[in-house]
């Protein structure tokens, strides 16, 4: 009870702040703890003192201890409400607080506030902008949005268009403040684009169909926009609004039609629609039959009487006769004149009336004319439909190949339909001009005679009256006056006034009600148009009101939680105070509890003292370590370089002694009968152990440093434990304050900590045991003499290491300076004395280089013959880098030299000769002072002999004029340029080129623009006198001197001149860039003296554009893009020229990403992954009009927006879109036109990218520009786009190819041409005319060169010219003589006889071909036509350039692929039996439909290949290694002694890994409990193996799946493991077991396993094969030879690769699944492309029959069995399908009918009918079949060589992947292109 009265009490104390003692016991006790309570606005510290709050009057409350402030208002946030949330921003208040106020952006007011957050910069505000705003102050909507953000209340919203604005923008376009759409697509309209455009009619929001209404556009005022009902204008009927209404016309007039006002006597209310006359009833006339006509009377609805009167006229209101007979003439007054006009009159009345009829017969014309018009429209109408089905029958056309003939027909018949529409066009549109023409003088007519005639008939009627009037009664005539007089005085009196304002009132109410009417008609119309508005946007409003109702009932809701959650507030209140009543009885115990907290505290601080001292014992043993391992880097450096030869020759002599052991102690064994010889053996073994240790020792110190890495590395983890102990123990105290189990929990963590470190101590001494035990191992090696060899070894290596050090610090100086040197004359900054030091340095350095390269190289060849370790290697590779950048740089050096009349420079020759042979091309800038050094005879180049003997090039000064000079063998040549004389040329840089093709030669000047003066261009031409075409030069003894010659050498006589004086620049030597700085050697140059002459490089009009070329093998790399501004929206913009097929625009890569945009086939192609879970994306699109690789620029733009969606652009024109996972742009570094080789090799994908070859110019990457050549990672590109660099000299021809143009040529009487050619098939068409019946060609016929010119032939035959090397041929023709010459050597000529000879057409413009011809009986040319030239009426001669060639068919301007066979593979070419075929595209059935026409019983199953193939069986591959991949269980077995793979072994080999998982080899017992394997995972090398129940596993760090060779080696010693990657890379693992049993089966599986094993023991993803290459393996040191089976195995090819299945000459073939059936109806088709003559394509075998296709000869056999007879059919193609192009095969078989389509010549079979045979499931053999399955008759047994795809099945794919077996040497999915 006092107990629970003292709690209470101390619940009061503590509330009121007095004391309480501690517990029960010791109430009376004096020691006392004081607890407070602090005031709000205020903390208790740790010092148990009240603190005020650091809240900056932001909270009221803060906690203690730590003073953080809690419930932070208004606006802040932060532990003491310093800062302010998002959207708020700090002001300064008068009581010097601070206050959140929200950001101005734009206005302060929460309501328009719409920035993330702001800050204050300098000196304005930075506002973080929300979605949908723009702007430094947010104060506008962002593009794709509208609204007001300055109007209070207003904000800013998403563009609304409804889909329908243009797809290429990237936001919705609209009015950034109304919102209304702009430039709607899809023929829409609206503030929304939500409906269709006037005119148009359809759903514009989703199904998007607005289409053009069918209304007549005359006669429609409106058509609805949904539903296309035309609304007609005022008296205009018809569903399309196409004709007036009943009683109305005007319809031409596009107004409306008009009433017509008919008279009551018309015969009916409507007027013709073109006179718009009436029809009348009898007696009626005028135009709306109105009146009476004359000889009629009594006017009613009915018509009118005829006068009853003798003279046949009377008047026509009262019928009273009018007898003209008796008027008296000459009682009348009247002059005789008038009677006379009376009847003229009358007469002509009577025509008139005559013409009327005439005029309403032309109004039955003008009936005629709408009738035309009809038909015209109706013609148009059926010509539209007839084009719609025109392109469906365009369609039909490509899906059925029967109605083609069908087709061709009735296009003729439309087109004859056509002509015939056309002319009735023409017809009808003259006949309806000259009849609207008639009846405009008819209308005119009309109106001018109507007129005319009422005009008569009123004189006529006044005249009638007057003459009654004369003879009438007076008495009747008074009676008749007072009857008028009566009536007139009725009528005054008559009063109407009443009635008049009535009348006015009704009219004028009558037209305002009209008025009214026809307002309220157009409000209906309105109101009609804008209904469908309307009703959207009351669904609309219904749906935000159903929207709002949901609000409401979710806000209901929302109140009711609330509720409840006050409820439930109020309990937990109730439990709080519990609670706290609890808490305040705790409240004793927490004293106790920190009590007992001091004295953990001071445990903790001497466990920290002590963890310090260990932690000074871990640095102890940390420096002995370091010694330690400085000694073993320093042992390990030796040992890592020893020579392996040695070693190797050691171990074969050690294995050598155990030989000879072995065969003793077998002797022994015999006659020791007390074991002592047994002992003596022992001893001997011991030298074995020695070898042993040494190979131990060697391995050991590899790992050595290794192992001292891990334990630095442990040093530095207990240092990280060791701080991360400190602070932990510093938590801990803090915590210990209020929770002891977290001090508890501390405690443990230190006693673990603890632990940790007494086990890495342990793990320190066994490791520091381990060191003594290798130092004592190697202690012993040293015993033996194997430390001599080691140091033989040593010093050779050191040896080559020392020369290779020298050689990198000799190049990279050069390296360094050469660019820098680049740079500064470039820039034009640059000293004299500068330039001299580098100069003189670059001199020496070349000289000592010079003489370092070769025995560097020797040296090197060496070292590499012996294998050396990999860090030789790199440095070889390295320096051989180094030097390509040097020469490279020094080659691009685009500075001149001056010459001082002494000095020379000797350049570096071109390597490639062949190239110069025909045709041969130098420029260069050239500048003379005439005014300092007058114009002497003076030499300025020369390419030739060292002894100035046989063929040379040059140029010199004579007689002031620049003269280039050539001997091609005989005579000398000289073509001086005589226009314009060196004396008179500018004092400044001339461009000057000479330029030989073939014996034809030409020098061409252009003096740069002046001032005033324009650029200008001057040429001179000649040719050698002899047919000598050549420019053959001994590649040992060429040389290439400018400005001068040194002593030594001799020129020929025309150059014997004296030196230059001037400055020159070297430009290009046959397009390939070229520079005075990549000199072999200078003589007598002081640049100190002669400093060079600076060039404006914009002078000429060439360069003024900033563009740059390049070669294919450089690049631009343009790092660091990050410091590039981004964006959103990021894009790359650039304009590329060029001819190439395939090539590399830009590529970015990083790690496993890429962003690569290419030209693939002529196409852009652009193919990125940022690490995507589907894979890479692509973008291309190949219609025609997306082509580029045209010679032309294409500008070429990339964006990407808002990291999610990539745009493809070229000319501003969308090729392709995409989209893919927001994922920001991973690159920093951009490679334009190529990247180094190692980054390609890098993935798969890029393995096959090439350099592009062509001309870049404005490179922008987000608008910037940048300068490539200033960029310092290119490397191989120049300035300028020459438009050499764009011209296609040659073409590569497939047999099916030719090039067409047109010229202005009379081969037939006067030619001259010459062409390289270069091919392997003895037959082709080298060029080709025609004119009529008129031939000229010149073909390859068996190997020999043959000229055909109508019908005369002269041959050449001296060798045979298909030996795959480049021949030059010359052709000339004149009245005298034909003449061929090859190769200058080779020469036929043929002397005419002076007869007349037949002229040739007058056409001045002719057709020539190249390569074949679309008409000629000669078999078109296979190989490479290069620098073509042919005589022209119109030009000079040069080379042709064939990207101008109007007709290009089948014809590759790209690199000639031929190569020169083999000697061997050349003996077995042979000449082959012309093919007996049917002609192209026609259907032919075989003559015999049950022989085989092949087969012979005695004929030989296998026959070799006697016809000559375009490529060779073996492509080029690495020497003796494999490829694996393209299927799953790709793999090969080796047969192999299972004690070889005992519990010690050592596997080597050599990896190209293209794949990041896979299988590389493994070994097992039966059940896999016993196993081995290495394997790839994720890229990276994983080396397991088992011991007992337990497995070894070692994983290597770095991936391999890099696509570059690497070492491997795997060893086994029990229960440890090591893996060494590439000789440096050592890793091991081991485990700790017992000595247990291991042993494998016979067989070691590589590169992958059977279906269904390994599983068991590696992840399933690695158990599949692994793709790449593989080769060197080796067991224990022997090479593993013999292969037991293989299955997808192929050699590893290099080079390019194309999509397809290859099968190797080695055999295989491909065993389809079986779902793949071929029975008695199937059609199957296929491409292939053979490598060899004669081969099994497809075999099917059945129970009875088979169906098998092969080649035979370069034919395609199908050979069918059904059990009883045996037919077949065979296409022969007129050159064979072996002549290196792919070929279309498709079979159709329909039972005892088979058809064979090879490239559409097609030709079948008929079989008997076998009616027992039945379709039956069976195997599928592709590529051949086994020997046992092929019958007897087939003509070859052979496998198929060569690629095949598009392999397809009753029009279903087959892939060749999924097949049920792939056996042999096949790659599934890659074929070698060459």
């Amino acid at each position: 009870m006092a107990a629970k009265s003292l709690s209470c009490l101390c619940l009061v104390s503590i509330l009121s702040g007095i004391v309480c003692p501690t517990s029960a016991t010791k109430f009376g006790e004096q020691q006392q703890i004081v607890l407070k309570v602090c005031a709000k606005g205020s903390f208790l510290s740790q010092q148990n003192v009240c603190l005020p709050c650091n809240c900056k009057g932001h909270a009221d409350y803060c906690e203690d201890i730590t003073g953080i402030c809690v419930n932070c208002r208004d606006h802040s946030t932060g532990a003491f409400c310093e800062m302010c949330e998002d959207g708020y921003i700090q002001s300064s208040r008068q009581d010097g607080q601070h206050a959140c106020e929200p950001c101005s952006c734009p206005i302060p007011s929460d309501s328009n506030n719409f920035a993330v957050y702001c800050k204050k910069g300098a000196s304005t505000l930075q506002c973080k902008c929300k979605e949908g705003y723009a702007g430094n102050h947010c104060e506008r909507c962002a593009p794709g949005y509208y609204g007001n953000p300055m109007l209070i209340g207003s904000s800013c919203k998403r563009c609304d268009c409804n889909g329908n604005t243009d797809p290429n923008l990237i936001f919705n376009e609209c009015h950034n403040v109304t919102g209304r759409c702009q430039h709607c697509w899809g023929n829409t309209a609206g503030a929304s684009c939500e409906r269709c455009a006037p005119g148009f009619y359809g759903d514009a929001i989703s199904a998007k169909n607005c289409r053009e209404c069918e209304c007549d556009k005359c006669g429609t005022s409106s058509c609805d926009d949904r539903t296309g009902v035309c609304h007609c204008k005022p008296g205009v009927k018809g569903r399309l609004c196409d004709q007036c209404e009943e009683g109305y016309f005007g319809f031409s007039g596009c107004q409306g039609c008009r009433r017509c006002e008919c008279g009551p006597a018309s015969l009916r209310t409507t007027c013709h629609p073109l006179t718009h006359s009436c029809p009348c009833r009898p007696g009626a006339g005028g135009r709306y039959c109105e009146r009476c006509l004359p000889g009629y009377w009594d006017y009613s609805p009915s018509g009118c009487q005829k006068c009853d009167c003798e003279s046949g006229h009377c008047n026509m209101h009262t019928g009273e006769c009018l007898a003209e007979a008796t008027i008296n003439l000459c009682n009348n007054s009247c002059d005789d004149c008038i009677w006379q006009l009376i009847r003229d009159l009358r007469l002509s009345n009577k025509t008139l009336d005559q013409l009327k009829v005439g005029v309403l017969n032309i109004s039955t014309g003008a009936a005629a004319n709408d009738r035309l018009k009809y038909y015209n429209y109706t013609a148009h109408q059926l010509q539209r439909q007839f084009q719609v089905w025109r392109n469906k029958s365009s369609v039909m056309k490509g899906r059925t190949d029967e109605l083609e003939e069908a087709t061709d027909n009735v296009q003729l018949d439309i087109k004859e339909l056509g002509a015939l529409e056309s002319l009735m066009n023409s017809l009808g549109n003259q006949l309806e001009t000259e009849t609207l023409k008639s009846f405009t003088l008819a209308e005119q007519l009309g109106t001018n005679l109507t007129d005319l005639n009422a005009r008569i008939e009123d004189m006529i009627h006044d005249w009638e009256l007057y003459n009654v009037q004369q003879e009438t009664d007076p008495d009747l005539v008074r009676r008749s006056t007072v009857m008028a007089y009566n009536m007139m005085s009725w009528m005054r009196q008559l009063d109407l006034s009443p009635q008049g304002p009535i009348a006015t009132d009704e009219t004028t109410e009558a037209h305002d009600l009209l008025t009214r009417i026809r307002q309220l008609e157009k409000k209906l119309m309105i109101t009609e148009g804008r209904l469908p508005s309307v009703r959207e946007f009351l669904s609309r409003f219904s749906t935000r009101l159903s929207e709002a109702q949901d609000f409401l009932l979710n806000a209901a809701g929302t109140v009711q939680k609330a509720e409840d959650k006050n409820r439930a507030s109020l309990l937990k209140f109730q439990r709080k105070e519990a609670n706290k009543q609890r808490l305040t009885e705790d409240q004793l115990a927490v004293n106790s509890t920190l009590g007992m907290s001091r004295v953990f505290i001071s445990e903790t601080e001497r466990t920290v003292a002590e963890v310090d001292a260990i932690a000074q014992n871990v640095r102890e043993y940390h420096a002995e370590i370091d010694g330690a391992d400085q000694k073993l880097t320093e042992k390990m450096k030796r040992l890592s370089e020893v020579d392996r030869d040695l070693v190797q020759r050691a171990d074969d002599h050690a294995a050598e002694l155990e030989r000879q052991a072995n065969e003793l102690e077998e002797d022994l064994k015999q006659s020791d009968a007390n074991g002592f010889v047994q002992r003596a053996i022992s001893a001997a073994n011991v030298y074995n152990n020695i070898v042993k240790y040494i190979d131990d020792a060697n391995i050991t110190s590899l790992t050595t440093f290794n192992l001292s890495q891990r334990a630095e590395d442990a040093i530095n983890g207990i240092k990280t434990q060791l701080g991360y102990l400190v602070t932990q123990s510093e938590h801990t105290f803090r915590e210990s304050v209020s929770l002891r189990s977290e001090q508890h929990d501390a405690k443990t963590q230190v006693a673990d900590k603890l632990t940790y470190i007494e086990e890495t101590q342990r793990s320190m001494e066994k490791k520091q045991e381990k060191l003594e035990e290798i130092a004592k191992d190697i202690r012993v090696i040293e015993s033996d003499r194997t430390p001599q060899r080691l140091n033989f070894s040593l010093e050779v290596a050191e040896e080559t290491l020392n020369r290779s050090a020298e050689v990198l610090q000799t190049i990279t100086p050069i390296n360094n300076k050469v660019q820098q040197w680049a740079h500064n004359m470039r820039n034009n900054e640059y000293s004299t004395a500068a330039y001299e030091r580098a100069v003189v340095s670059a001199g020496e350095a070349v000289k000592n280089l010079t003489m370092l390269v070769p025995e560097l190289l020797d040296k090197l060849k060496v070292v590499e013959d012996k294998k050396p370790v990999n860090n030789v290697t790199t440095n070889i590779m390295r320096i051989r880098e180094l030097i390509a950048q040097a020469r490279s740089v020094a080659k691009k050096v685009q500075v001149s030299m001056k010459f001082n009349g002494n000095s020379s420079v000797e350049v570096h020759p071109p390597s490639k000769l062949e190239e110069l042979k025909t045709a041969t091309s130098i420029s260069l800038f050239m500048k003379v002072d005439p005014d300092k050094d007058p114009i002497e005879d003076r030499f300025v180049l020369y390419l030739g002999d060292r002894n100035g003997k046989k063929d040379y090039m040059g140029l010199a000064i004579k007689n002031d004029k620049l003269v280039f000079v050539y001997n091609l063998g005989r005579d000398d040549v000289e073509i001086p340029l005589s226009s314009k004389p060196v004396s008179q040329w500018p004092a400044v840089f001339n461009y000057i080129k000479i330029e030989r093709l073939g014996r034809h030669g030409k020098v061409f000047l252009t003096i740069p623009s002046q001032g005033l003066t324009d650029e200008q261009k001057f040429i001179q031409k000649g040719e050698a006198p002899t047919t000598d075409s050549l420019f053959d030069i001994d590649p040992k003894n060429i040389v290439f001197f400018i400005g001068g010659v040194p002593p030594d050498v001799e020129l020929p006589p025309p150059l014997s001149l004296a030196p230059f004086v001037g400055c020159i620049e070297l430009a290009s030597l046959n397009n390939d860039v070229i520079s005075l700085y990549n000199f072999k050697e200078t003589h007598l140059l002081n640049v100190a003296v002669s400093p060079p002459c600076p060039r404006y490089k914009l002078a000429f009009s060439q360069s003024r554009v900033a563009s740059y070329l390049f070669d294919g093998t450089g690049y631009a790399l343009i790092s660091d893009i990050m410091k590039v501004t981004f964006s959103p929206v990021i894009r790359l913009d650039i304009s590329v020229r060029t001819i190439t097929n395939n090539c590399a625009i830009f590529l970015m890569v990083k790690g496993e990403k890429f962003f690569l945009l290419e030209i693939k086939n002529g196409f852009l192609r652009l193919t990125y992954d940022f690490g995507f879970d589907d894979g890479p994306k692509l973008l291309e699109n190949n219609l025609p009009k997306f082509q580029i690789n045209d010679a032309k620029y294409h500008e070429v733009s990339v964006i990407y927006h808002q990291s999610k969606k990539v745009i493809l652009l070229v000319d501003k024109t969308l090729v392709k879109t995409t989209e893919n996972p927001k994922t920001p742009l991973p690159f920093s570094d951009i490679y334009i036109g190529g990247a180094p080789s190692s980054i390609l090799k890098s993935r798969m994908e890029l393995s096959s990218v090439v350099g592009l070859k062509g001309c870049v110019k404005g490179f922008m990457f987000q608008k910037r520009d940048f300068n490539l050549l200033g960029e310092p990672g290119t490397i191989g590109i120049s300035s300028g786009c020459p438009e050499e660099s764009v011209i296609s000299r040659e073409a590569y021809f497939s047999g099916k190819s030719y090039l067409g143009s047109t010229a202005k040529i009379t081969p037939f009487d006067n030619f001259e041409g010459g062409l390289n050619f270069r091919t392997l098939l003895p037959d082709g068409l080298l060029f080709y005319h025609t004119e009529g019946s008129d031939e000229f060609s010149i073909a390859l016929e068996k190997g020999a060169i043959v000229l055909n010119n109508r019908g005369t032939k002269v041959k050449l035959q001296k060798k045979q010219y298909n030996d795959g090397k480049t021949h030059f041929l010359l052709a000339t023709v004149n009245k005298q003589r034909y003449l061929l010459l090859v190769d200058d050597k080779d020469r036929q000529v043929k002397t005419l006889q002076s007869s007349a000879t037949k002229s040739s057409s007058d056409s001045p413009v002719k057709t020539f071909y190249y390569g074949g011809s679309p008409s000629s009986s000669l078999k078109n040319f296979t190989g490479c036509i290069s620098y073509t030239y042919i005589n022209r009426q119109d030009r000079d001669i040069e080379a042709e350039d064939f990207q101008k060639h109007t007709e290009r068919v089948n014809v590759s301007l790209q690199d000639c692929p031929v190569q020169r066979p083999p000697a061997a593979l050349m003996s077995l070419h042979r000449e082959t039996s012309k093919a007996k075929q049917s002609p192209s595209q026609k259907v032919a059935r075989d003559k015999s439909s049950h022989v085989l026409e092949l087969a012979s019983s005695d004929q030989v199953p296998s026959e070799p290949n006697i016809q000559s193939c375009y490529f060779s069986p073996s492509p080029r591959s690495t020497r003796q290694a494999f490829q694996y991949g393209g299927v799953a269980n790709s793999r090969q077995h080796y047969a192999v002694v299972p004690d070889s793979l005992s519990r010690r072994f050592h596997i080597s080999l050599s990896l190209k890994i293209q794949s990041a998982f896979g299988l590389i080899f493994y070994a097992s017992d039966d059940q896999e409990d016993n196993f081995m394997a290495l394997f790839v995972a994720n890229g990276k090398l994983v080396f397991s193996f088992s011991v007992g129940d337990k497995k070894v596993q070692i994983r290597t760090e770095e991936k391999y799946d890099d696509g570059a060779w690497h070492s491997i080696v795997c060893v086994r010693g029990g229960s440890m493991g090591r893996l060494i990657i590439d000789k440096l890379t050592v890793l091991e693992d081991r485990v700790q077991t017992g000595n247990v049993p291991w042993n494998v089966s016979d067989f070691l599986f590589v590169g992958g396993v059977p279906p269904g094993k390994a599983q068991r023991n590696i992840q399933r993803n690695s158990a599949y094969s692994f793709t790449g290459c593989l080769k060197n393996l080796q067991l224990d040191g022997r090479r593993l030879s013999t292969v037991a089976e293989t299955f997808g195995v192929s050699p590893c090819f290099e080079g390019p690769s194309e999509d397809g299945t290859y099968f190797s000459e080695q055999g295989g073939y491909v065993v389809l699944d079986e779902s793949v059936e071929l029975g008695l109806r199937f059609e199957l088709v296929m491409e292939v492309r053979p490598r060899v003559a004669s081969a099994v394509l497809l075999h099917v075998r059945a129970a009875k029959g088979y169906f098998v296709m092969y080649i035979h000869q370069g034919a395609v056999v199908v050979l069918v069995n059904d059990g009883r007879y045996e037919f077949s059919t065979k296409v022969s193609p007129r050159q064979g399908v072996c002549d290196g192009t792919w070929h279309r095969i498709t079979v159709i078989r329909d039972a005892n009918v088979v058809q064979l389509d090879v490239d559409s010549e097609i030709k079948h079979v008929v079989g008997p009918v076998n009616p027992h045979f039945t379709d039956t499931r069976k195997p599928v053999f592709i590529g051949g079949a086994p020997d046992l399955f092929l019958p007897d008759s087939i003509a070859t047994r052979n496998p198929f060589v060569g690629c095949m795809k598009n392999l397809a099945i009753n029009k279903n794919h087959v892939s060749l992947s999924k097949a049920v077996l792939v056996s042999g040497a096949v790659s599934v999915g890659s074929c070698p292109v060459a």
